[in-house]
């Protein structure tokens, strides 16, 4: 069963629609309605790429490092979004503390409503 802020695999797409590489994502939330639709966000190892107080960076020595799946230290990119149909996600390998994910979404919600 999905949830929010669990870590899944997922074809990402690129901004230019090409097909994307096989990447974790974090589920941010099902959108309302009938469908099984999920707002989610790309997560990548490149954490050269974090943009403080907007992403978010995991790293091996935090808390939820172990129970997250990732491999290594990892940026979640909460500017790398997309609605997908929960079909197509490849299954769940892990899931952030609950503290994170209200940290994501407030961030979100700031940038959002600046």
């Amino acid at each position: 069963m999905k949830k929010s802020g669990q870590v899944v695999v997922f074809r990402f797409p690129q901004t230019d629609l090409e097909e994307g590489k096989l990447r974790p994502a974090l589920l941010l939330g099902k959108l309302p309605g009938e469908y099984d639709d999920w707002l989610i966000c790309m997560i990548s190892s490149q954490t050269r790429q974090h943009i403080t107080g907007f992403d978010e960076i995991v790293q091996d020595s935090d808390n939820d490092f172990k129970q997250s799946g990732l491999k290594v230290t990892s940026v979640i990119r909460v500017g790398r979004l997309a609605v997908v149909s929960g079909e197509i996600l490849l299954g769940a390998i892990g899931e952030i503390s609950g503290d994170r994910l209200s940290r994501i979404k407030k961030n979100l919600s700031n940038w959002l409503t600046e």
